[in-house]
């Protein structure tokens, strides 16, 4: 399992990379294994707010349906649309071509709850063996 060192996580298992007051968001190399191969990526539209733990959009797979959750409150202003035509690239790439929206924040200490590298593997291996 990858864990990119500059990233933060979720415990819903996605990524955050942070820039200024905008976050880069995915789902991490564990949560791609475990869907098998991505068919399908629903993400939100560029404009739209979103709240920290709520859905933001959705992740098909030959597996399983998974909801992308929001890990910040903010709004998108960047969607990867290339993915409704790769949707592989989040099996091939998932900390670069495969991220998802990129969200400017409206509360940066929400920045607060989000794992380390080392924290998330930890979880990881605690949760999921």
């Amino acid at each position: 399992m990858e864990i990119d060192k500059e990233c933060k996580f979720t415990k819903e298992h996605e990524w955050i990379r942070l820039e200024d007051n905008v976050v880069t968001v995915g789902i991490t190399d564990y949560a791609q294994t475990q869907l098998g191969d991505v068919v399908f990526v629903e993400l939100p539209d560029e404009g739209d707010t979103v709240t920290k733990g709520e859905s933001l959009g959705v992740v098909e797979s030959v597996k399983a349906v998974s909801d992308i959750f929001a890990p910040v409150s903010g709004e998108i202003i960047a969607a990867n649309s290339p993915l409704k035509d790769q949707p592989e690239q989040v099996n091939a790439d998932c900390y670069g071509e495969g991220w998802m929206v990129r969200i400017e924040m409206s509360n940066i200490d929400e920045l607060e709850d989000l794992m380390s590298p080392d924290d998330y593997a930890t979880f990881v291996a605690a949760e999921h063996g």
